[in-house]
């Protein structure tokens, strides 16, 4: 280099090279040329250019160098560089570090320092050294700026205290500083945080009728809070009254809409806003369509999230990995392994290179399809393809193993995970515990349990929530609650979930006295109830017949804010019927309605239908079967059979027959004995020919036993399949042998008559 290079040459060069480590060797070089000298410009922009990307130790070799060509008092700006750089990593105490060193180095920190260590420790939760290093700032008598209010205030936010941010915010005029735009949407994005939406918006009005109006970037910090909740419809009103103000929207905050409405399901809106885009003079990128994709798959339209994938590409845009694994994750979770395959092939064929996220969502969708043998050899495609094996790959393909019943394969890939160095997680376990328990085989899920811990492996919440929950399900309460007694052992407290579980356990052992004192237990731990706990209760509460106090509990539910659902009133329906007290039973099944606004669903009918029945007032149960339909109710298979039962008792036959017709017409398969009580009516009435008929149609619709299915002549199936569904309906005593001779009968002349007919 000749002796005209000047720093401000070399600070241009280091700025727009890319890579650093060439932009450091450069850097270096030109020390060795006659006369020049790097100054504090030249330093700053190659110290950034390395935290930047990473290279700490090579950055903090030169901040030595620098510090000998340097006066130390001037750097307090490549200090504060430093530290961002390492927070950008996430290396906290690192930045911590260069802060303290500032005073060793005879650099004295100012407001500037105090504020970007305090908004890096905000950032990453640490928010008591917030407050101690802002008492420290006072204490050497710096006086702190606009931007340290908005870092406390951002503080108390993130702390669930917006009460507090808001009055540190009214105070900022009597310490000397005016409340900006940012300070003022921080304090309203922690209120909205908390879903205090009326106070938020009053504070909102209150900051534009001060005439402070925020930024577009500024605005759009706050929008991001209400969209990831999924409160578009407050966001549409705060934008409406920026816009009045001259804040235009840019595609940040069209994308944050997007994404808002997106989770809220609303996915023909965040179609539509994409489509205004052009109108607003904003063209979508890969970001706007990534979230749209995105959304698509996760309300199951996938194939509408392919055509906005396509749609991208056809407007010069390139799909990054995030497009591809959206949608090739969203058809494998769809179980249609084929077009997942499809968009892959297609990625690879564009350069994208499969990656973590996309086997794994092969994997799963292959395995909850039951082709395991294929999520197996994707597995092996995987490791061949370069990919490291690592502990979510492993744990994909555990999990849909343990789904599939393998659990000796789970357990063989688990032993083989240490071997290729990577040692299982307590989730690995989890998911084998769970995989266990769920084919009943607790006790070996327990051994399971004492395994891990004996190799180190500390136990979670769901490690004892799954074991108690398989042994209450087994009534093995004694096992279960010897686990209760050790998670406490293991400094793991019960949540609602643990309790309920227990208390289902008792309650199907119909041990009342045993629920009380647990939901007692449960109280006294300070574990808040739910809605479930209520159910159960009033479960346990009914089989003992204490009916006065199970519906008490309706009204503790609602003191407790509670939201009341059928599953609690369906309990203490039942419970009245159990009990024998049918007119109480249907007063509370009309006030459910009336009173608490709760929609009946065909479960609550089905329950006073069959109470009815089994009263044998008939006439009740018949007007609620056919005022169930009319309140949006459709009867299922189980609603069928009672009424086709209590017609077939009363001798209603046509009624019964009718509704078996419509029944199987309907999709539904019926029982047996509900078959053969129609066809033995039918038979006593000398209606053998509607009778053989439905044999016919078991036949037809598949109802048929399994032997049936070995005769592979069509010729022959035809002849036997009628004979053999009747012996097998006298076997299992679902018709008499009078029927059965009339059937047998029946179906012979109807087979003469066919013979006769083709003739």
């Amino acid at each position: 280099m000749g002796r005209s290079v000047l720093p401000k040459h070399v600070a241009a060069v280091v700025k727009h090279q890319k890579n650093p480590l060439t932009a450091l060797e450069m850097f270096n070089s030109v020390k060795r040329e006659d006369g020049f000298k790097h100054t504090l410009l030249t330093y700053k922009y190659m110290i950034d250019k390395l935290g930047f990307h990473g290279n700490f130790e090579e950055m903090e070799n030169l901040l030595l160098d620098m510090r000998m060509d340097v006066d130390d008092s001037l750097l307090e700006g490549v200090y504060i560089g430093v530290m961002r750089n390492y927070a950008r990593r996430g290396k906290v105490q690192e930045a911590v570090d260069v802060f303290e060193r500032m005073d060793f180095y005879n650099c004295e920190p100012t407001v500037l320092s105090y504020n970007t260590i305090m908004n890096i420790l905000a950032e990453y939760g640490y928010f008591s050294q917030v407050h101690k290093v802002y008492m420290r700032m006072r204490n050497k008598g710096i006086v702190p700026d606009v931007y340290t209010f908005v870092i406390r205030i951002k503080s108390f936010c993130r702390t669930r205290r917006p009460h507090v941010a808001l009055r540190l915010l009214k105070n900022m005029p009597s310490q000397g500083f005016e409340p900006n735009a940012v300070a003022y949407c921080t304090v309203i994005a922690g209120f909205y945080e908390e879903n205090h939406n009326v106070e938020a918006y009053e504070l909102f009005n209150e900051m534009l009728g001060m005439g402070i109006s925020p930024d577009i970037a500024t605005f759009n910090k706050l929008i991001h809070t209400l969209c990831k909740k999924g409160n578009v419809r407050e966001s549409e009103k705060l934008f409406n009254k920026v816009l009045k103000r001259g804040v235009s929207p840019n595609l940040f905050t069209f994308n944050m809409f997007i994404r808002g409405l997106c989770r809220k399901g609303a996915i023909s809106e965040a179609i539509s806003l994409l489509d205004s885009l052009g109108r607003e003079d904003l063209t979508p990128d890969v970001v706007t369509y990534n979230t749209l994709i995105c959304g698509l798959c996760k309300n199951s339209k996938v194939v509408e999230a392919e055509y906005y994938l396509h749609k991208m590409v056809n407007e010069g845009l390139e799909p990054d990995g995030f497009s591809y694994n959206a949608v090739i994750d969203g058809y494998c979770k769809a179980g249609m392994i084929p077009s997942a395959d499809k968009i892959l092939n297609d990625a690879i064929f564009k350069g994208f290179v499969p990656d973590e996220f996309t086997y794994c969502s092969l994997i799963n969708g292959l395995c909850q399809d039951g082709d395991v043998d294929r999520a197996m050899a994707v597995y092996v495609k995987a490791l061949e393809k370069g990919l490291k094996p690592s502990i979510v790959l492993y744990n994909t393909l555990i999990k849909g193993l343990s789904q599939q019943g393998l659990i000796l394969q789970a357990l063989q890939l688990m032993n083989e995970m240490s071997e290729s160095g990577c040692c299982p997680d307590m989730w690995t376990y989890n998911i084998v515990i769970n995989g266990l328990c769920k084919m009943g085989c607790v006790s070996d899920a327990n051994n399971l349990v004492n395994d891990a811990i004996s190799k180190g492996y500390i136990p979670d919440i769901f490690t004892f929530n799954t074991l108690i929950d398989g042994y209450c399900k087994q009534l093995k309460m004694e096992n279960a609650i010897e686990i209760l007694n050790t998670m406490w052992s293991h400094g793991v407290t019960p949540d609602v979930i643990t309790y309920n579980s227990l208390l289902n356990g008792l309650c199907k052992a119909a041990k009342s006295e045993d629920v009380m004192e647990t939901f007692k237990t449960m109280i006294e731990k300070r574990c808040v109830p739910n809605i479930i706990t209520y159910s159960i209760l009033g479960e346990s509460l009914c089989k003992a017949h204490k009916i006065t106090e199970a519906f008490n509990l309706l009204e503790e539910m609602e003191d407790k804010g509670l939201t009341l659902d059928t599953v609690a009133f369906g309990t203490l329906i039942n419970g009245f019927c159990n009990s024998g007290d049918l007119d109480g039973a249907y007063q509370l099944f009309r006030r459910m309605e009336d009173q608490y606004k709760i929609s009946h669903t065909t479960a609550t009918y089905n329950i006073m239908i069959n109470a009815f029945s089994e009263k044998l007032n008939f006439y009740m149960a018949e007007k609620l079967f056919h005022e169930m339909s009319e309140k949006g109710c459709p009867p299922d298979n189980y609603t069928y059979r009672i009424m086709i039962d209590s017609f077939c008792k009363t001798g209603g036959i046509n009624s019964g027959y009718c509704l078996l017709l419509e029944n199987i017409d309907k999709g539904f398969i019926p029982s047996l004995s509900t078959i053969g009580w129609v066809i033995n009516c039918l038979c006593v009435d000398h209606r053998v020919h509607e009778a053989v008929g439905i044999v016919h149609l078991m036949v037809q619709k598949g109802i048929v036993p399994e032997v049936v299915n070995t005769i592979f002549e069509a010729d022959k199936r035809e002849v036997a399949s009628p004979k053999i569904v009747v012996e097998d309906l006298l076997k299992k005593s679902h018709i008499t042998y009078y029927a059965y001779e009339l059937l047998f009968d029946g179906i012979r002349d109807k087979k003469l008559l066919k013979k006769k007919a083709s003739k």
